[in-house]
């Protein structure tokens, strides 16, 4: 004590501060689900069945569904690698992934029910152009990258879908976000995944994701900026 000022130390600051890191590491995505849930509602669904989505989407991005292999005959064999203990791959295994392709086909295919019951079969159209530009540009734009597969371009396929949302639909409102919804899942699915399956073969790596790593980001951002137009 001095002057009258007593100067405590002790654990509780150390307390607080971890309380405040912990409230940032819960709040902050909570925030987020609550934006992309809001979002997600401009679609059609409850509240409850955007977060799901959400939810289901972000979970399932951490499983894989095996649909076969890709099997080589011969491989490229670098010395120094092997040197180094890397073996060669002999075979690649294609897999689906289930937040960032199996959810997103789901949706897209209620959205289409719920949409056909509201504007009539006339959205058909539109959405097939909309996947087809979509998936062409996902196509034209995905890389390749040696040792680690393919990767989707972040912001483009899903702004290339709202635009195709608004142009075919003629103005913003559900007709154009499910067009855009639907065109961006599909389109990157096709164009990033399943048109680069010929590439794979030579890319000599042990598993490839349709919908995984190097796509969800993209899958996601195109539903979320979808939601955003509807």
């Amino acid at each position: 004590m001095s002057d009258g000022v007593r100067v405590y130390s002790g654990a509780l600051p150390v307390l607080a501060i971890l309380l405040l890191i912990a409230l940032v590491v819960l709040i902050i995505p909570l925030l987020f689900l609550g934006l992309v849930g809001a979002a997600f509602t401009r679609l059609g669904f409850s509240w409850i069945a955007a977060l799901a989505v959400v939810l289901l989407m972000l979970i399932g991005s951490f499983v894989n569904i095996p649909l076969y292999r890709i099997k080589r005959d011969m491989v490229r064999v670098d010395t120094m690698e092997m040197s180094l203990g890397a073996q060669p791959v002999w075979e690649t295994e294609i897999a689906l992934n289930l937040g960032g392709a199996v959810i997103p086909l789901a949706v897209s295919a209620y959205l289409l029910y719920q949409a056909n019951t509201i504007v009539g079969s006339g959205l058909f159209m539109p959405v097939i152009a909309g996947v087809v530009l979509v998936a062409l540009i996902a196509w034209v734009s995905t890389r390749s990258i040696p040792g680690y597969g393919l990767r989707a371009p972040l912001f483009l396929p899903g702004l290339a879908a709202i635009l195709c949302g608004i142009l075919l639909a003629g103005e913003t409102g559900l007709e154009a976000g499910v067009i855009a919804f639907v065109a961006g899942t599909v389109g990157i699915l096709l164009g990033s995944g399943i048109a680069q399956i010929p590439r794979i073969r030579d890319m000599e790596i042990p598993n490839v994701s349709i919908g995984g790593a190097g796509m969800f980001g993209a899958i996601f951002l195109a539903c979320l900026l979808s939601s955003l137009i509807a």
